[in-house]
Formats: C-alpha cells, sequence, structure tokens
C-alpha cells in the first residue's frame, strides 16, 4: 500500500514538472538544446528514482480488523526484541526495518486435531479426535507475544495444541473405559475445565467434543454385552408371559370346578328334596308318566262286553 502510494506521488510530481516547464519543451524558438535536454530528464530521474525507492523503503501500511487486537512491536529492545509493544486500532504504519506487527483475533474461533491415541485408567488406549472453540482474552495478547512470540495460527498448532493434548491425556488417565463413555458429557467438562487452568492466562476454551472412539476388541465385547442384556431382558419377559398364563388357566380352572362343584350340590340338594317329599302314591304316578312317548301305550287289561265294569288290577 505505501509503494503505491509513493509512485502515485512521483507520477503527479513528474507531470506537475514536465507541465511547469512546457514552455521549454513545446516552443519552437529553443535557444540551447543542453538546457532543454537536461530539464527534461531531472523530472524522469526523480520519478526513476521515487519508484525504486518505493520498492525499497521500509514502511508498511496495516489496518487492524473489527474483533481484533492489533500489536506493534519494537524489534530493537532488549528481552528477545519484544521489550516494548503498543496495542493498535485502525490503520497503523508500521517500520518494518525496526518494528513488527502483530494481530490477534479476539472473537471464537473454532480448532481440530489429527486423531491422537490416548491412554485410559487400566491402560486401554482409545483414539480422540478433539475439536473446540477458543479466543484470545484481549487484556492479554500482549504478554502471550512477549512468551510466544507467534502468530495465533502458530500457537493454535503449537503450543496451544501442546496444551489441550497433555490435559486430555492427564483427564484420561483417571477415568475408567466404562465411565467415560456412560458419562461423556462430564468427562468432556473435566478436560475443558483442566485445559482452562493450563491455558485460561490467555485463552478461553469451550465447547469440546474429544469424540472418542473406544478400540474394536472393546466395540465388540460392548457388542456381545449388549446383546446378552437385551435377550436376559427378553427371557425375563417370556417368564412373566408364561406365568401370567399359568396364573390365568389355574384361574379359569378354579372357575370351572366351582361351577362343577355348586352344580353337583345343587343336584344332590335337589335329590334330597324329592327323595323327603315323595309318597308311595306319588312314586307310582311317576312311573305311569316315565314312559317313553315313542312306545305305544297298550292297555294293562282287557275287559269283555259282559265284565260288568270289574277292573282287575294287574301286577
Amino acid at each position: 500500500m505505501i509503494t503505491l502510494i509513493i509512485i502515485i506521488c512521483g507520477l503527479i510530481l513528474f507531470a506537475g514538472m514536465i507541465i511547469a516547464n512546457r514552455h521549454l519543451y513545446f516552443t519552437k524558438d529553443k535557444r540551447d538544446d543542453t538546457i532543454v535536454t537536461v530539464k527534461f530528464l531531472i523530472p524522469i530521474a526523480i520519478f526513476v528514482i521515487i519508484t525504486i525507492g518505493s520498492f525499497v523503503q521500509p514502511f508498511s501500511l496495516k489496518r487492524v480488523d473489527a474483533g481484533a487486537v492489533g500489536l506493534k512491536v519494537n524489534l530493537t529492545g532488549d528481552e528477545r526484541g519484544v521489550s516494548k509493544y503498543t496495542y493498535a486500532t485502525g490503520f497503523v504504519i508500521i517500520n518494518t526495518w525496526t518494528e513488527q506487527f502483530f494481530e490477534f483475533a479476539t472473537y471464537q474461533q473454532h480448532a481440530a486435531y489429527d486423531p491422537k491415541g490416548v491412554i485410559l485408567k487400566g491402560g486401554l488406549q482409545c483414539t480422540i479426535k478433539p475439536t473446540f472453540n477458543y479466543s484470545v482474552i484481549p487484556g492479554n495478547a500482549g504478554d502471550m507475544l512477549l512468551n510466544l512470540r507467534h502468530t495465533l495460527k502458530e500457537i493454535e498448532d503449537g503450543w496451544l495444541y501442546t496444551a489441550v493434548a497433555s490435559s486430555i491425556q492427564d483427564v484420561a488417565n483417571k477415568w475408567p473405559v466404562d465411565s467415560v463413555f456412560n458419562n461423556r458429557e462430564l468427562f468432556e467438562s473435566n478436560i475443558v475445565a483442566e485445559c482452562n487452568k493450563r491455558a485460561g492466562k490467555w485463552f478461553i476454551i469451550s465447547q469440546m467434543q474429544t469424540n472418542i472412539e473406544p478400540p474394536k476388541s472393546l466395540q465388540t465385547s460392548i457388542e456381545l454385552k449388549n446383546n446378552a442384556i437385551q435377550e436376559v431382558q427378553l427371557a425375563e419377559n417370556n417368564k412373566r408371559v408364561a406365568e401370567a398364563q399359568a396364573q390365568t388357566k389355574i384361574a379359569t380352572a378354579k372357575g370351572d370346578s366351582a361351577n362343577i362343584v355348586i352344580a353337583a350340590s345343587a343336584q344332590a340338594l335337589a335329590i334330597n328334596l324329592r327323595t323327603q317329599k315323595l309318597s308311595p302314591l306319588y312314586i307310582e304316578y311317576l312311573k305311569w308318566i316315565d314312559v317313553d312317548a315313542s312306545t305305544p301305550r297298550v292297555p294293562s287289561t282287557v275287559l269283555g262286553n259282559n265284565s260288568g265294569g270289574t277292573m282287575i288290577q294287574l301286577k
């Protein structure tokens, strides 16, 4: 940007000198061609010098974006060259020979690291692929620069990666495998707390996702365990169904037995009552009416015309 500005200024200066001496370049009455040539070459030489100088000049124009912190560092100081720094906003002119400019975003940014193995309590190794959000604490950006002296991307790939990876490993060493997969939310919350302890001086870390995966052997074991649990539950349910059906059958049998007993008791009672009430005459009556309707009835006696109306009882 500064180079372009200098070149534009050189062009303006060149055009101004040409216009100022136009009476020497464009008049027909020229008394001294040498003077004309010299005066014509002077603006050209000045423009060439300005153009070359624009490419070797040390100044650079920077702009600090919104939501970021700018730091202008003096490279000529002591303490590793960053003994003095100033916060900058807006447009900033930097002397690249003696100063260096850093810009740190203070809004939340996302970081994702490659898969890494961690050892859980008990010695079992699992694979994690951590992802999380982080933001720089604006007031501590200068102190971070004094200690790390890198751009934000370099810090993310270097120092911050080491802090996060070591936090995950130290927390994982305290958790058995069953607790990790049964309480993953709490496990990741503990990792975030540990990360903020180690990097909290300069960063705020949140929304950690470890994406932890168990080894193949453990996955197979978990699947077998889940299948066994499901089979036990199915057997228990079948047992309960069978017991319920058996209870239903027992209740039905009891009901049928009760009905039979009740019917038999009623019949016995009826017979008893009939026995008590029957008389010899009534018994004879029952003998007479208890005849099959399909059998023709024949008179028990046959009397002639001269019987005289006497009936003989046949036994």
